[in-house]
């Protein structure tokens, strides 16, 4: 029984290892790609303000406009997609980090102020994929 439970904690601590470490290697390994859409999204702003220190909650509310509009824009428009892995467990991350801020805004703001960033990073990516699959990065 001991036994039983000690491997399915070690199992859980590899995925959660092995999750935040793809994500982060996904995002780093995109993040510095310029988007011709960027103007158009508020998560460059945030980048920013988070870099100048202003209130997380007001750039929470921007990087989820983004996010509601960008998970619109891919139900609702034909041929836009994320259909490689990578591109979901992103989606996933932004939902993880969106969590993770929840807790943390109030007790740990640094780590909320990492969390932001994350979201914003993981929304840039899924722009500049977008962007890929409509002709526009080819504009840049």
């Amino acid at each position: 029984m001991i036994a039983s439970v000690l491997i399915i904690t070690f199992s859980l601590l590899l995925f959660v290892y092995w999750f935040r470490y793809s994500c982060l290697l996904l995002l780093r390994r995109t993040a510095d790609q310029p988007v011709a859409e960027a103007e158009r999204f508020h998560y460059v702003a945030v980048q920013q303000g988070l870099k100048a220190g202003l209130q997380l909650d007001p750039l929470h509310k921007a990087l989820d406009r983004d996010y509601r509009v960008l998970t619109y824009l891919l139900e609702h428009a034909a041929g836009l997609e994320l259909e490689q892995v990578e591109y979901r467990l992103l989606v996933l991350d932004y939902k993880v980090m969106q969590s993770w801020y929840r807790l943390t805004k109030s007790a740990a703001p640094a780590q909320a102020r990492r969390a932001l960033g994350e979201m914003a990073d993981v929304l840039h990516v899924l722009v500049g994929r977008i962007g890929e699959q409509t002709g526009a990065g080819n504009e840049v």
